[in-house]
């Protein structure tokens, strides 16, 4: 979950999303030491307060998994996690009884070890744990590097490591070193796919942990692949939409003024179907 904005979805930020939602279909957390379904969709970020829900997924078993990036462990920290839930169940759960959900806390080198359980009395959470402080960054590092330079196919797992590779070095200087590594390794990766994925993924993994002009700086690196290309055309789509609200309201304001439809059609090039749909006194815009 990224706390760091609170501005509402961006272009920039829904590309991306849209990126890492193909490229994690099938993929799983066994890389993790966590034993669940392969995952079957990357669901759209929920807007929070003070940021935003970005790591939702739909699992193979139609259960669903929020995983949770912290560098902290102490119960003010635990405290935020209810607010996911009740988000998460507002959106997703039909009310059959059936809604099942996990909590997967993936803890950054900075945390050896955190309570298991998180009980304030009326509430109980016990969330699946990552420590990645247990994780050896260097070795998994060299290793995928070996396979790239000797031209071996990169797996899911290998792509799954990279992403969360930076996030196993304690402090923020080694974090911002260890992402910088991956970023100039994953531009040498050949198939395009796997580039983009692993270069979306440290994006979002480390997005909170990492200096906000550091990671403009990777955005910038990345505006030259095929996902630059699908932000300019989310910004270009983006700023088509705003055009479209405004002359929506526009088009409402002089359907209401009792102007001819005909004459709003031209100037608008809206439908008939369209602008009486638009007439009706329940559409907002």
């Amino acid at each position: 979950m990224d706390t760091t904005s609170k501005e509402k979805n961006s272009p920039d930020r829904d590309a991306l999303h849209k990126v890492l939602a193909q490229a994690y279909e099938g993929k799983s957390f066994a890389v993790l030491g966590i034993k669940l379904p392969p995952i079957r969709e990357l669901l759209p970020a929920i807007p929070l307060r003070d940021g935003f829900i970005d790591n939702l997924f739909l699992l193979e078993d139609g259960t669903y998994a929020v995983v949770e990036y912290a560098f902290g462990c102490h119960k003010t920290d635990m405290a935020q996690y209810p607010n996911y839930i009740a988000k998460v169940m507002e959106k997703y759960d039909k009310g059959d009884g059936y809604f099942d959900l996990h909590l997967i806390i993936i803890y950054t080198g900075d945390v050896e070890k955190a309570d298991p359980v998180f009980d304030c009395g009326c509430l109980t959470l016990r969330p699946k744990q990552v420590f990645l402080s247990r994780i050896d960054g260097e070795a998994e590092f060299d290793a995928i590097r070996q396979k790239i330079h000797s031209g071996i196919v990169l797996t899911d797992d290998d792509l799954m490591k990279l992403v969360i590779l930076p996030l196993t070095v304690p402090g923020t200087e080694g974090k911002q070193r260890m992402l910088e590594r991956i970023v100039d390794l994953a531009e040498q990766i050949p198939d395009e796919g796997q580039r983009i994925f692993t270069l979306s993924g440290v994006i979002v993994a480390s997005d909170k942990f990492i200096n906000r002009d550091y990671m403009d700086q990777i955005r910038r690196r990345i505006n030259m692949t095929q996902l630059g290309q699908l932000y300019e055309k989310e910004k270009i789509e983006y700023a088509n939409q705003k055009v479209r609200e405004n002359d929506l309201k526009r088009a409402k304001s002089l359907l209401n003024e009792g102007i001819d439809i005909v004459k709003i059609m031209k100037t608008y090039g809206f439908t008939e179907k369209e602008l009486l749909h638009l007439q009706d006194e329940n559409v907002t815009v």
